[in-house]
């Protein structure tokens, strides 16, 4: 079972790095990282670099496909060598997802048209403006495509496709194995509950978000 996790310049790490903890712990898993060139790729920071070592025509067939978000989905939007390997790979794929802004990606790539989808808080609508229906949950499946919301729900849609591929108790083994046992110190992770003068902070485009920007 391969998992190709796609790398671009200033992708957010833990978009791929939450599903790649929990998917490449399935029994059977092959993760292979992929990017248009191979090699070093940078983060969204300018201070990490993950490595890809196979180009996308390494990896034509893949059983997974993850999209990550970050600042560069915006130049992952026009049509292009990313989208040729998307729409080819997503013909024979078993589940196609994306986490946070990816799902950007895969709208762009004409892969989500009519579907029901989510992304980061601050991207539905830019969700919607690329032909998909944005709903606001965490983990969204419609048919064989799941989306993630922002960041860190690429944990929980890994975690929930596990159960999908390889059953509840392998699931939940990965998920006592890396002991994801939420327990944030502030209830503020969604716009609905997070105090309203930094909720409209961060609709305004402010920058002192970690990330510079919504990934």
């Amino acid at each position: 079972m391969q998992i190709a996790i796609l790398l671009f310049n200033r992708f957010t790490v833990l978009d791929a790095i939450g599903p790649y903890q929990v998917l490449s712990r399935m029994p059977g898993a092959e993760v292979v990282f992929v990017a248009e060139q191979p090699g070093l790729v940078t983060d969204d920071r300018g201070s990490l670099a993950l490595s890809a070592p196979a180009a996308l025509t390494d990896a034509p067939q893949p059983d997974i496909i993850v999209v990550p978000g970050g600042p560069g989905t915006d130049d992952q939007l026009e049509d292009g060598p990313v989208h040729e390997w998307l729409r080819a790979a997503d013909a024979t794929t078993t589940w196609t997802t994306s986490v946070c802004t990816g799902s950007l990606v895969l709208a762009a790539a004409g892969l989500l048209a009519g579907r029901r989808a989510t992304s980061h808080w601050l991207a539905l609508e830019d969700l919607r403006r690329l032909g998909a229906t944005p709903v606001s949950e965490r983990v969204v499946f419609d048919g064989k495509y799941v989306t993630a919301a922002g960041v860190s729900a690429g944990i929980d849609m890994g975690l929930t496709l596990a159960g999908r591929v390889a059953g509840d108790e392998v699931a939940q083994a990965i998920q006592l194995m890396i002991e994801y046992d939420p327990q944030p110190p502030y209830d503020a992770g969604s716009p609905a509950k997070a105090p309203a003068q930094i909720v409209a902070r961060l609709r305004g485009g402010s920058r002192f978000v970690p990330a510079g920007r919504a990934s």
